[in-house]
């Protein structure tokens, strides 16, 4: 199975980087991991509804230019589903076992994503109705991906 993470900008913090390179490491015995990073834009102070919607759309373009038609989708969206590990877990490997070869998750911009991502979606996944900087979101989105594939091997895991 190859996973993708497409995602707006790139991570600074080296805490971030070493998180995200430790769960890397650790998903390397499981599947091909992916990670692409799109360029984010700058929002000017005081934006309006049009500009931000502009920026969505620059950066969605980006987004959707790096899904490859025959990737099965999963966008992070605050009003997407919840679902615990275990459903994600059961989630992937149904996906796995229905034929799909690439799961590519997708995390957007600071402004959200736009329509055309949004339609794109095979699904939407919640992790919470909480707000997340995305830096720590890809953080937390890998330790789940690890989490689902340790849940699926029947392997030990911390709770």
């Amino acid at each position: 199975m190859k996973v993708s993470i497409v995602c707006v900008g790139k991570i600074k913090e080296k805490f971030y980087r070493d998180a995200i390179d430790e769960y890397s490491k650790r998903l390397s015995r499981y599947c091909k991991l992916e990670i692409v990073e799109v360029a984010d834009e700058k929002t000017p102070d005081g934006a309006g509804e049009k500009v931000e919607e502009q920026i969505r759309n620059t950066e969605g373009e980006r987004i959707l230019s790096k899904i490859p038609d025959n990737a099965y989708m999963i966008l992070l969206a605050i009003k997407g589903e919840q679902l615990t590990s275990e459903a994600l877990s059961e989630k992937m490997t149904r996906l796995a076992v229905d034929g799909e070869s690439h799961i590519c998750f997708v995390i957007g911009g600071s402004l959200g994503t736009s329509d055309a991502v949004y339609k794109r979606a095979d699904y939407k996944l919640s992790f919470s109705k909480m707000t997340f900087p995305h830096q720590l979101m890809r953080v937390v989105l890998l330790e789940q991906i690890y989490r689902s594939y340790k849940i699926e091997a029947r392997e030990p895991y911390h709770k």
